[in-house]
C-alpha cells in the first residue's frame, strides 16, 4: 500500500466519523399557492416556529417568484412552520416528521382573508383537522398522512384509520368495510385525485362492499378528506360517505427510494425527477414521477413452495403511480393510476371464513370449495390551468375496470378416521359446480370543474361530470342436485348518468361563511333525475366557539346488477322487471359546535338526523329486504321504489393533537339506523349498533440513543361497539333449532335484524422505531391487533359439523403485523 494511498483512507475514515459526529439534518421545500386560484403567494414569509427542538427556532426565508422555498439544515425530528403573507390568513402547519432519508416536500395553499387590513399579516389560522376543501364547513375531515402512520391498527391501509373516528365503524370480521352513521358500506364513494374510482380493495365483491386487503398504501399519500354527510354540490350519486384520496407528488429535484418488508406485503417505492428535471415553471417546479409496487408476502411464500398445500392464501400484488408534468403556459398536467390482482383458493369454506351466495347451511356430507379471482384498475389524465387570475378550470378523463369471478364447487365428502377414530380427513366422492360468476365493470368518466374567485369574499364554482358504465355481467346458480342452471342475471349494457353542479361560498366576514349550491342527478337508463339543494352555514360565536349547520338532498343509483335482475315470471319464464327503478334518495340535516380548548385540544359535537325514502325494496308485502341491508349476501328479487328509512344520532369527540410529544382522542356516538320495506314493519338495519366508544392516544420519545436519532413510538386504541343485527336461524318456541336446509328452511325472517349476537371491543398496540443515519432513515413497526384475542360472535349459521348444529362468524382474532422499512436517496 502506497503512502498516498493511506492518506487517501485515513481521510475518508474522518470524514466518515465526523459526518457521524455531526447533526443530522434535512430539507424543507415547496410551494405557497393561492387556494382558489392555484397562482403562487410571491413573498410570503416561511419561518420554523418553536417546537421539540429548540435549535430550529428563527429560520425562516420567503418565497420565489413561482412562489417555492427551501429550508435547509432543518435537524431531523419534528418541525413547525408557520407561513405569513400580507392579506391572507396566517397558516400553521405543526408537527412535519424530517427525516434524514427523504426530503420534507410541501404544496401549501393559503386562502386570502375576507377582511382587508393594509400592510398587516391577518391573524386567523387553519384549524387542525379541517377539511382541505374549503367548501366543506361540517361532517368533514382532513386525515394527515403522518396520522395513518400514527394510530394502531392501521395495517398499513388508510381505510382502516376511518374507523377511529366518531360515527364510523366497521364489521370486525378482518374487512376493511367503512360503515357511515349506520348507512350500508356499500354507499360509500371512493375517489382518487378528485374522481370517483371503485372500490380500492383486494378481493371485492360486487356491491363494492367487501375487501381485506386495500390498494392504497399510506406511503404514498398526501392528506386527504373524508365527508360522513350533508356533502357539497359537488358530490352526487352518494348517501353515506365520501373518502376522497389523494397522491402526493414525487420528488422533483432528486430521486428518493423505500424498500419495506412486513407480514403483510413486501414492497418498493421510487420517486424522482423526470428527464432532466425540466424547467422550472410557477405551475409546481420540475416534472416528478411517483412509483409503488406492492407483493403479498403471503403469495411470495407459496409461490417458493414454503407454505405447502396451506388452503386459502391471500395472493395480492398491486402498483400505483403518479406523473406531474408542469408546464409554462398550459398549465399543469398530472397521469395517475393505481391497479391489483388478487386470488384465493379455499377448501371447505363457511361463513366464519367467507360469506357466499347461499344459505350458508352446512352439512356434514357436503363441503363447499370457493376459489375468487379479481382484478381491478382505475387510472386517469388530468389538467390544470389558470384562467386569468380569477379562474381555475380542472378537466379530467378517467378510466376503471374491476373483474371479478366467483366459482363455488359443492362436493360430496365422507371422513376417514384411524383406529383411534381420530379424524384424518374428507374424502370427497363427487363434485358439481354450485355457482359460477363473472363480472366486468369498466368504466368511463369525463369532469370539466370551473373554479371563479371574484375577491375574497365570493367564491363560484360550477361542474359537469358524465359517466358511462360498460358493465358485463353474467352470474349462473345450480340450486340443488339434477336441477338446471338458473343464471341470476346476464347483460352486457352500456348505462349513463349525467351530474351537474353549481356551488357558491359567501364569506360575509371573518366569523360567518355560507356555502349554498344545487345538484343534478341523472340516469341515462331511464331518465331518473333529481335535483338537490345543499346548504351550510359557520359562524364563530367567539374566537374558540364555533357553530355550524348543514342540510342536504342526496341521491345515488343502486347496485347494477339490480336493474338487470332476472325474476321468475307466473308463466314459468324470466324477466328483467327492475330496468325502471329509480334513484334512492335522502335529506341530511347536521347541527355541529366546536369548542377550542387552548391551541391544541378541541371537543367538537355533532347532531345528525337522515330521512332516506325511495328505498327499493322487495314487491312483496310479506318481505323484510331492501337494498339498504344488503352485504355480501346476493338478493334478485324484484323491487320497488316505497322503502323509507332513518338515520339519526348525536357524536362527541375530545381530541389532543400532536404536541410536546403526545396525543389522545375519545369520541362517543349514539345512534339509531332504521328501514322500513313492504311489509310496514320498521326494523333495525344490519349496520345499526346503536353506539360506539374508541380511545386513542400516543407517546413518542424522541432523541435515543447514543447519537439522540432515534425515536420510539408506542400507540394504542380501545374500541366498544353494538354488536352488528342480524337475521337468526329458525328456531320453535322454546328456542330450539328448527332449520330444515333440504327444504330451504334456514333462517328467521320474521325476526330479521331485531338483536345482535354480542357487543363488539378490542385493544390494539403498536410500536414504532425510527434511527436515522447519513442519507437514509430505517423503521420498524410493529402492530398487535386485537390483543385480548377477543372473538365476539357477529352472526350465527347453521353446521351440522359444530356443536348444537350451529356455528358462527366472529371478530378477527389477535393478529401481530410487522414491518420494516428504509428510506433512502441520492442527489439528481
Amino acid at each position: 500500500m502506497t503512502m498516498k494511498s493511506s492518506g487517501l483512507i485515513l481521510i475518508q475514515l474522518f470524514l466518515t466519523t465526523l459526518a457521524f459526529s455531526q447533526t443530522l439534518t434535512q430539507t424543507i421545500r415547496g410551494n405557497v399557492l393561492d387556494v382558489d386560484s392555484r397562482l403562487p403567494l410571491i413573498g410570503a414569509t416561511i419561518y420554523l416556529t418553536p417546537g421539540p427542538s429548540p435549535q430550529r427556532e428563527g429560520s425562516g426565508t420567503v418565497t420565489d417568484e413561482n412562489g417555492n422555498f427551501r429550508l435547509e439544515n432543518v435537524p431531523v425530528g419534528r418541525a413547525d412552520l408557520a407561513i405569513s403573507y400580507i392579506g391572507y390568513e396566517n397558516l400553521q402547519v405543526p408537527n412535519i416528521v424530517v427525516n434524514s432519508g427523504k426530503e420534507v416536500v410541501l404544496n401549501l395553499l393559503m386562502q386570502e382573508s375576507a377582511v382587508k387590513m393594509a400592510e398587516v399579516t391577518v391573524t386567523a389560522t387553519r384549524n387542525k383537522g379541517e377539511a382541505l376543501n374549503e367548501m366543506a364547513m361540517l361532517s368533514a375531515r382532513s386525515i394527515s398522512p403522518e396520522e395513518t402512520n400514527r394510530y394502531a391498527g392501521g395495517f398499513n391501509d388508510p381505510s382502516r384509520i376511518l374507523s377511529n373516528f366518531a360515527g364510523i365503524t366497521s364489521t370486525q370480521d378482518g374487512s376493511n368495510d367503512i360503515i357511515v352513521r349506520g348507512n350500508s358500506p356499500k354507499y360509500v364513494q371512493w375517489r382518487l385525485e378528485g374522481e370517483q374510482i371503485t372500490n380500492p380493495n383486494h378481493f371485492g365483491d360486487q356491491s363494492a362492499v367487501g375487501g381485506s386487503v386495500s390498494i392504497l398504501n399510506n406511503n404514498l399519500l398526501a392528506a386527504s378528506d373524508f365527508y360522513t354527510g350533508a356533502f357539497t354540490a359537488e358530490f352526487g350519486d352518494v348517501l353515506s360517505g365520501v373518502y376522497d384520496v389523494r397522491l402526493r407528488n414525487g420528488n422533483n429535484e432528486q430521486v428518493e427510494c423505500v424498500f419495506g418488508f412486513g407480514l403483510l406485503g413486501t414492497e418498493l417505492t421510487m420517486e424522482g425527477p423526470l428527464g432532466n428535471g425540466g424547467r422550472q415553471t410557477v405551475n409546481g417546479g420540475r416534472p416528478s414521477f411517483l412509483l409503488n409496487y406492492r407483493y403479498s408476502t403471503a403469495g411470495l411464500l407459496s409461490q417458493l413452495g414454503l407454505l405447502g398445500d396451506f388452503s386459502g392464501v391471500l395472493k395480492f400484488q398491486d402498483a400505483t403511480f403518479k406523473l406531474v408534468f408542469p408546464t409554462e403556459k398550459m398549465g399543469v398536467f398530472t397521469l395517475y393510476g393505481m391497479g391489483g390482482l388478487s386470488s384465493f383458493g379455499f377448501e371447505d369454506v363457511t361463513p366464519a371464513i367467507w360469506v357466499i351466495p347461499g344459505d350458508n347451511a352446512i352439512e356434514a356430507s357436503l363441503r363447499n370449495d370457493f376459489d375468487k379471482k379479481s382484478h381491478l384498475i382505475n387510472t386517469g389524465l388530468k389538467h390544470s390551468i389558470n384562467l386569468g387570475k380569477k379562474g381555475l378550470l380542472n378537466s379530467s378523463l378517467t378510466y376503471s375496470n374491476e373483474r371479478i369471478q366467483d366459482d363455488i364447487t359443492e362436493a360430496g365428502i365422507v371422513k376417514i378416521y384411524d383406529e383411534n377414530n381420530e379424524f384424518l380427513r374428507d374424502s370427497v366422492i363427487s363434485r358439481r359446480q354450485q355457482f359460477e360468476g363473472d363480472l366486468r365493470k369498466p368504466t368511463y368518466r369525463m369532469s370539466t370543474t370551473y373554479n371563479h374567485k371574484f375577491n375574497a369574499r365570493h367564491k363560484l364554482q360550477l361542474g359537469v361530470k358524465y359517466t358511462l358504465f360498460a358493465f358485463d355481467f353474467a352470474q349462473n346458480q345450480w340450486p340443488s342436485e339434477g336441477s338446471e342452471r338458473v343464471s341470476l342475471v346476464d347483460f352486457d349494457e352500456n348505462v349513463g348518468t349525467l351530474r351537474n353542479f353549481a356551488s357558491w361560498k359567501w364569506r360575509a366576514s371573518e366569523r360567518f361563511s355560507v356555502v349554498a349550491g344545487l345538484h343534478n342527478m341523472n340516469l341515462l337508463l331511464n331518465s331518473k333525475s333529481t335535483l338537490e339543494p345543499r346548504l351550510a352555514l359557520e359562524w364563530q360565536a367567539a374566537p374558540q366557539s364555533t357553530l355550524r349547520l348543514g342540510y342536504g338532498k342526496h341521491s345515488t343509483m343502486e347496485s347494477i346488477h339490480h336493474y338487470f335482475t332476472k325474476t321468475k315470471q307466473p308463466d314459468g319464464s324470466y324477466a328483467e322487471v327492475n330496468r325502471d327503478l329509480g334513484l334512492l334518495k335522502a335529506d341530511h340535516f347536521v347541527l355541529g359546535f366546536e369548542q377550542k380548548i387552548g391551541k391544541n385540544l378541541r371537543a367538537k359535537l355533532e347532531a345528525y338526523y337522515q330521512r332516506l325514502y325511495d328505498l327499493p325494496v322487495d314487491n312483496l308485502d310479506t318481505s323484510y329486504f331492501a337494498t339498504v341491508v344488503e352485504g355480501l349476501d346476493f338478493r334478485y328479487v324484484d323491487l320497488v321504489n316505497e322503502g323509507k328509512g332513518r338515520n339519526y344520532g348525536i357524536e362527541l369527540t375530545l381530541e389532543k393533537f400532536f404536541s410536546r410529544n403526545y396525543y389522545f382522542m375519545v369520541n362517543a356516538s349514539l345512534y339509531e339506523s332504521k328501514y322500513t320495506a313492504l311489509d310496514g314493519k320498521e326494523r333495525n338495519t344490519p349496520f345499526n349498533g346503536n353506539y360506539l366508544v374508541n380511545l386513542l392516544g400516543g407517546k413518542e420519545f424522541p432523541g435515543l440513543g447514543r447519537k439522540k436519532n432515534q425515536t420510539l413510538g408506542l400507540n394504542f386504541k380501545a374500541y366498544l361497539a353494538g354488536g352488528r343485527k342480524i337475521i337468526p336461524l329458525l328456531r320453535d318456541a322454546q328456542g330450539n333449532l328448527a332449520v330444515d336446509p333440504e327444504k330451504g328452511q334456514v333462517w328467521d325472517y320474521s325476526k330479521a335484524f331485531e338483536n345482535s349476537l354480542e357487543d363488539a371491543y378490542q385493544i390494539q398496540v403498536s410500536a414504532s422505531y425510527k434511527w436515522n443515519k447519513p442519507r437514509a432513515t430505517h423503521e420498524l413497526f410493529l402492530n398487535l391487533d386485537n390483543l385480548t384475542n377477543n372473538k365476539g360472535r357477529i352472526m350465527e349459521f347453521y353446521d351440522e359439523n359444530e356443536p348444537g348444529k350451529v356455528g358462527y362468524m366472529t371478530q378477527f382474532g389477535f393478529f401481530p403485523n410487522l414491518m420494516y422499512r428504509v428510506y433512502f436517496l441520492r442527489r439528481y
